[in-house]
């Protein structure tokens, strides 16, 4: 399947996609925020001192949170792949879960704990993936 839009103008689409500070992962740090302020429990955002920079890392606890782009992280990729022009986008989103996978490995074998986070999850019930930090946070 042909893109319906020239080089330039997939680009300049492409090029609006953030990759970080979206409109979901703002949402939820003011969430998170606002539930763990009182306690001065302390997080980073996108910390770089690890490996993929994790939207929201509690460095003190040693937890990394990633909140994954339903799309470009692969959420129901088995149904989807057959949509998918298979030039570019199948192997994009491969190489991403393959990477997901990758850094989960160096950051435990690091100590660290990872909860990845679809950005469904969030939109339908952030209480509930705040519960699972504040589990998570409490427990060790």
């Amino acid at each position: 399947m042909a893109d319906v839009f020239s080089k330039s103008e997939r680009s300049r689409i492409m090029g609006l996609i953030r990759s970080k500070d979206t409109k979901v992962e703002k949402d939820f740090r003011k969430l998170i925020s606002s539930t763990f302020y009182p306690k001065s429990i302390r997080y980073r955002k996108h910390y770089a001192k690890l490996p993929g920079k994790p939207d929201i890392a509690f460095v003190k606890k040693r937890i990394a949170i990633f909140i994954d782009g339903d799309f470009w992280h692969g959420y129901k990729f088995k149904k989807q792949k057959q949509r998918l022009p298979r030039k570019y986008w199948i192997g994009k989103i491969e190489n991403n879960i393959a990477r997901d996978r990758k850094i989960d490995r160096e950051l435990r074998r690091m100590g660290w704990r990872i909860m990845r986070v679809w950005e469904h999850e969030i939109k339908l019930k952030p209480e509930k993936t705040i519960e699972k930090i504040a589990k998570m946070i409490t427990e060790k």
